[in-house]
């Protein structure tokens, strides 16, 4: 899921095409039955867009049953596309009512761009129907614009530490319960397996911000803040600064990461024996389980555990996930509403549980089952927080700001200069 969060540096001029040929009116963008058959919609064929693989096959032929058979006449068509390039694909088919798909998958990072430029059908009325505040609420959060919702959640995915069961014995540790004793805890695993090449005890490569961020925001900060309807940075403000302080600690002391690295492929170091603890989405899990790429055979030492806060509850990790709206452009507004329905009814998201994702709704997260991985999964989620909503929070992703930021911070730069210098960049972008 974090795939989502692979956007182009080019989507603000993106966004500022799709804009120029938007809706042409309050019409194209509220779901209305056909008068002409008494409320009943035309048939019609539906295109729904999902992204990638995260949706399994099983799921996708539940859904066009069901669908086929609440909506007589109609068919269903899902067609699946790749994460790499979905902006654009979006920005061209959204803004043509010939071309746009009818329901579309958008990572929750995509997802402001869009709601703020008036590619997706106000769905504000429908909201309690299809969850309220079942609903995960940053997922909303991140689909409303103006005190209108366009967007909801369709599935989330939260990061939680992985750990070395066998090395925390040998060091004598417990699992930790605040932020102070888990910081503790990663600097002693380092200096306990220093004979260990690379080792670390909390791994953290340096290009890692969307890990790092669980810092930022547990010491109270931001990476940039709304003032007066206008976005700017907000890495030098005062809490920022503790959080990034904290993390050039865990850079410097606690990590053996690549400073100029990145956070992908995990499971290589992990099975490699360098590392005592990571926090990673939970799919990491298949990865370790898979015989071919992975260790299946260390599994029985690997524990999990929420990231503590300093307040003793679960840290703000970052949550990636998904998005799920109708095409303001759509000319099949009604039975475009029909597959919403049903995409977030209990029985369709309580299957996302089964397979390991975490649901659109609270109320379903107990069908991740009952090990220790479900149990991690359900509490990290509890105050995970997204990236902030501004309109153009993607080109800032896109222009690698972050990750030349947290690199040179690895590298024992001057975090107050660095920050700075990163908040007119943000500024700038946003602007």
């Amino acid at each position: 899921m974090n795939r989502a969060l692979r956007l182009t540096a080019g989507l603000a001029a993106a966004a500022l095409a799709l804009s120029a040929c938007g809706g042409d009116g309050d019409d194209s963008t509220e779901p209305a039955a056909d008068a002409e058959n008494g409320g009943t919609p035309e048939p019609a064929d539906i295109r729904l867009w999902l992204n990638g693989p995260d949706t399994p096959q099983s799921m996708r032929d539940w859904l066009v049953a069901e669908f086929e058979q609440q909506n007589p006449g109609s068919t269903l068509t899902i067609e699946e596309q790749q994460w790499e390039g979905l902006v654009d694909r979006l920005t061209t088919s959204l803004g043509s009512e010939s071309e746009t798909p009818d329901v579309v998958e958008v990572g929750n990072t995509q997802a402001p761009t869009f709601t703020t430029i008036g590619a997706f059908t106000d769905i504000t009325d429908l909201v309690p129907e299809l969850g309220g505040d079942d609903l995960l609420q940053g997922f909303v959060e991140a689909g409303s614009a103006d005190d209108k919702t366009y967007a909801v959640p369709l599935y989330a995915g939260s990061s939680y530490v992985f750990y070395r069961k066998d090395l925390f014995a040998a060091s004598g540790i417990e699992v930790p319960t605040t932020m102070q004793e888990f910081v503790d805890a990663a600097v002693k695993l380092k200096q306990d397996n220093a004979s260990v090449p690379n080792f670390s005890g909390f791994w953290l490569p340096g290009q890692d911000w969307r890990d790092g961020a669980a810092f930022l925001w547990d010491a109270g900060g931001e990476f940039a803040v709304e003032e007066n309807g206008e976005w700017t940075g907000a890495l030098s403000a005062p809490e920022s600064q503790e959080g990034l302080q904290l993390v050039q600690r865990l850079f410097t002391e606690a990590s053996g990461a690549p400073k100029d690295g990145n956070e992908a492929d995990g499971h290589v170091p992990f099975c490699a024996g360098e590392v005592g603890m990571m926090l990673r989405p939970g799919w990491l899990r298949g990865s370790l389980e898979d015989p071919e790429i992975g260790c299946p055979d260390m599994m029985p030492n690997v524990g999990v555990f929420a990231l503590p806060g300093s307040d003793g509850e679960p840290a703000p990790v970052l949550l990636g996930g998904s998005n799920i709206a109708i095409s303001a452009k759509s000319p099949n507004q009604e039975l475009a509403a029909n597959l919403l329905r049903i995409i977030m009814s209990d029985e369709f998201q309580s299957q996302y549980a089964e397979n390991g994702l975490t649901p659109a709704k609270v109320s379903l997260a107990d069908g991740l089952g009952t090990d220790e991985f479900a149990a991690a999964t359900v509490e990290a989620v509890t105050n995970a927080k997204l990236t902030p909503a501004a309109a153009n929070w993607a080109t800032v992703e896109g222009s690698r700001v972050l990750e030349d930021l947290f690199v040179a911070i690895a590298n024992g730069g001057d975090v107050q200069q660095l920050a700075e210098d990163a908040d007119a960049a943000i500024a700038d972008q946003l602007g």
